[in-house]
């Protein structure tokens, strides 16, 4: 049988680029030279069967090549292309060729631009080549749902049956391992069990995985592909749920597997943007520590050392395209993994201006309280709100004819800070004061709360400055979000600077996980913005 390469030997070779190894840690889609990397195997090994097994086992960009280069196609040119991530995932895959000796030590989180090859590299490629080549005796591939990770699996077995090469190559690997009866073993739509010993289950995230094992094997590669569903369908609660089946069904499967987690950013504060984060060198979440995941997050423009941009899928994604849609909100959301790109409900991106605000004679701590319940609880939200009341406008001047006063700028309010944290009690009021003495120019400390203004009082004495206890009132936080949208509309709010978290959340709102940093901004806006004719609030002096 003869082989097909991705190239013609016989064409002249092109100028050679620098890197011919696609497992260099400089390798990637505008420095890699496919011709140098294929010419230098012999092509009569390429051509034999024992040679194409030889070579491809320590090579799983080689195995790609030659049995299952129609996945590697560019669909409108039929040229084999790459991106950067595909040379990462490649070299990371040759860590499985080695025998894992210590638990958590291979766990890995890869993060990339939506159709950016994760499903085809992690469902199908990689785990075909370590399987071939007995680097994995058993999958265990886990995707949103049930039929989202059925239809991999037949992907997979669609290989297996009709991939020619493959079959010549790899026989005990095609064919189902049988009975003596005849009949095969655990063939079905969730499970694969090949005569060559390797098991391959697939299974929808939230079924049943706990025990998972063929005979007294169990997985030793574990992979989760796009885990999370979209936003639309997504809460705190089901997050949590997802998380602990995760680290408490089906990570304990075996400490000592291969963990791989793919996907692409649903919804601020999923867990997908939780790995984001912690790639962008914020404060991982205390899962992600415990886990040891390692994180690689691969942006759609990479800037070059001498500061010029390249695609990291040329041919795919040209510049010319990348900047001419990079400003939009499905760039950040599909291509950058930037929720900020969601279309949000209430806040849009565009309501957010920065800046410093001049004439504030008043500043406020807001504080939205924790509410606990046997399910979970919540974060605790601050917010320093900054309040500047009209003032008469110096680029207008003469009498306003609608008022018959000066033309006044109307009153407005900066958030200059914006946290949430998982304190209460003293810890919060320590926590607090800390706030107070970084931020003197706070006259007040204002909590919103439906009941327990004397516990508040306990917990909150001896303040440097005024305690302000306000009704949440019985309007609903929705339409109180409304409200608060249309100042932010009319730009009588603006953010000091960029409060990633907080904006992240007002987007989301209100399918956001949390979004307590929301309310604490909400309540003083709302306040110091509204009717001054509304009810007064309660203040509770320092004594």
């Amino acid at each position: 049988m003869t082989v097909a390469l991705p190239i013609d030997f016989d064409d002249p070779q092109p100028p050679p680029q620098r890197i011919v190894d696609p497992y260099h840690p400089d390798a990637d889609a505008d420095t890699f030279d496919l011709y140098g990397y294929l010419s230098q195997f012999d092509p009569r090994l390429l051509q034999d069967s024992t040679g194409r097994r030889i070579l491809t086992r320590l090579d799983p960009m080689l195995f790609a090549l030659l049995y299952l280069r129609k996945h590697l196609r560019d669909r409108r040119t039929g040229e084999v292309t790459f991106a950067d991530a595909h040379f990462t995932w490649g070299r990371e895959a040759l860590q499985w060729i080695r025998p894992q000796t210590e638990p958590r030590a291979h766990r890995h989180a890869y993060v990339a631009p939506r159709a950016c090859g994760k499903t085809t590299w992690w469902f199908l490629i990689l785990p075909m080549w370590a399987a071939a080549h007995n680097h994995a005796r058993f999958a265990a591939a886990f995707a949103d749902s049930g039929t989202q990770a059925e239809l991999h699996l037949a992907t997979f077995k669609r290989e297996l049956s009709d991939n020619e090469l493959l079959r010549r190559d790899f026989p005990a690997l095609c064919e189902p391992a049988r009975r003596h009866n005849g009949k095969t073993i655990n063939d079905s739509q969730q499970m694969l069990y090949t005569r060559s010993g390797f098991a391959f289950a697939e299974r929808g995230i939230d079924s049943t995985s706990l025990g998972l094992k063929v005979d007294e094997v169990r997985p030793d590669l574990l992979i989760f592909d796009d885990m999370e569903p979209d936003e639309s369908n997504y809460s705190e609660y089901q997050m949590g749920k997802r998380l602990s089946t995760v680290q408490d069904a089906i990570l304990p499967l075996n400490e000592f597997a291969r963990v791989v987690v793919s996907g692409t950013v649903t919804m601020p504060g999923s867990l997908v943007h939780q790995l984001v984060r912690a790639g962008q060198g914020e404060d991982p979440e205390p899962w992600i520590v415990e886990e040891r995941f390692t994180i690689h997050h691969t942006l759609p423009i990479v800037v070059r050392p001498d500061g010029t941009e390249r695609s990291v899928w040329p041919a795919k994604w040209t510049m010319e395209f990348l900047n001419s849609i990079r400003h939009t909100r499905s760039y950040k959301k599909n291509f950058a993994n930037d929720p900020m790109g969601l279309g949000g409900e209430y806040w849009v991106e565009t309501d957010f201006i920065y800046g410093p605000l001049p004439g504030v004679t008043f500043r406020v701590l807001s504080v939205d309280p924790a509410i606990k319940t046997k399910k979970r609880s919540d974060f605790t939200g601050l917010a320093i709100v900054g309040y500047a009341p009209k003032r008469p406008d110096p680029a207008r001047t003469g009498i306003d004819p609608l008022t018959g006063r000066p033309h006044l700028i109307p009153s407005k309010c900066v958030v200059e800070f914006a946290e949430e944290v998982k304190l209460t009690g003293k810890l919060l009021r320590q926590h607090i004061l800390r706030i107070l003495v970084r931020h003197p120019g706070i006259q007040a400390v204002m909590v919103e709360q439906n009941q327990g203004g004397e516990h508040w009082r306990d917990i909150l004495h001896d303040l440097p400055c005024k305690l302000i206890l306000v009704d949440a009132g019985k309007e609903p936080k929705e339409v109180r979000a409304a409200n608060a949208v249309n100042y932010y509309q009319t730009r009588r709010v603006q953010h000091a600077q960029k409060l990633v978290r907080l904006e992240e959340q007002q987007v989301a709102f209100p399918r956001a996980p949390h979004d307590d940093m929301v309310d604490a901004v909400v309540a003083p806006v709302i306040r110091l913005l509204a009717d001054r004719k509304g009810g007064r609030v309660a203040v509770v002096r320092p004594t």
